[in-house]
């Protein structure tokens, strides 16, 4: 049986599907945020600096997560800020280590 006070809402991230359920009124917000998601790993699988779905949603992640807290535009910006290539690079080498653990 299905909540009558959600919406089934299917989201497309580097060519996988996923569905979500969500409340009516934030269904654009979570296609909004799926889509910011979607093309900053691309943008990140793109770079060819980073193999792997898991590893580029890491990245992602984090990219997202930096700018979040320090109050970054979240939106593509091409005049990117050097604290966050410093901290793009950093990880990427982190990941790229031969001893850096795989997440399973």
């Amino acid at each position: 049986m299905t909540d009558p006070t959600t919406n089934s809402v299917n989201i497309r991230i580097l060519e996988r599907d996923y569905q979500f359920s969500t409340p009516p009124e934030e269904e654009d917000r979570l296609r909004e945020a799926s889509q910011l998601l979607n093309q900053r790993m691309k943008e990140i699988r793109n770079s060819g600096r980073v193999v792997g779905t898991e590893r580029i949603a890491v990245m992602a992640a984090l990219n997202l997560a930096y700018e979040l807290m320090h109050n970054a535009p979240l939106t593509q910006d091409n005049g990117d800020t050097q604290k966050i290539s410093a901290l793009t690079t950093k990880i990427e080498e982190a990941l790229a280590s031969d001893s850096q653990m795989e997440l399973t």
